[in-house]
């Protein structure tokens, strides 16, 4: 009886210095992106025709500038849905910083044109950081996208 109560206390111990209250949290180390709280809530609702591409793999939304810092983007690549922040992660926030979205690629409009692939938000060409990520959550026809 002691051991199997050593064991669970065992267990139990590794267990809850196993969890870190930051692994739920989104948080952005990127020193270029300050941290953009908001939420779409039900804006983003699949039924409605302006966003019913979103049902199909391969398409995107880009949300305006009231949604992160310069905007978000929205891909679905058939088994789950991603969102990016659309202001350059390796520069200052400046007027060329915006990531403009063709295909699966984000480019800045900076001089040394970084760009992004919003499937994962990893970079093709220049700088450190990657895309900053933001959370999404589906229920039913809605794609809530937040940061807070």
């Amino acid at each position: 009886m002691k051991l199997k109560s050593l064991t669970l206390l065992l267990v139990f111990g590794v267990l809850l210095n196993s969890c870190n209250k930051d692994d739920d949290n989104n948080q952005n180390t990127n020193p270029y992106i300050p941290n953009a709280v908001f939420d779409t809530g039900n804006l983003i609702n699949t039924s409605l025709p302006q966003y019913n591409q979103m049902q199909f793999p391969g398409n995107h939304i880009v949300l305006n500038s009231n949604y992160g810092i310069k905007g978000v983007v929205v891909y679905f690549s058939g088994s789950a849905y991603s969102a990016f922040e659309l202001s350059d992660p390796n520069h200052a926030i400046s007027s060329c910083s915006n990531l403009t979205v063709d295909g699966i690629i984000a480019t800045c409009g900076c001089e040394d044109e970084n760009a992004y692939e919003i499937l994962n938000g990893t970079k093709q060409d220049g700088g450190q950081y990657a895309m900053v990520r933001y959370q999404v959550e589906v229920i039913g026809d809605v794609i809530r996208v937040y940061n807070n």
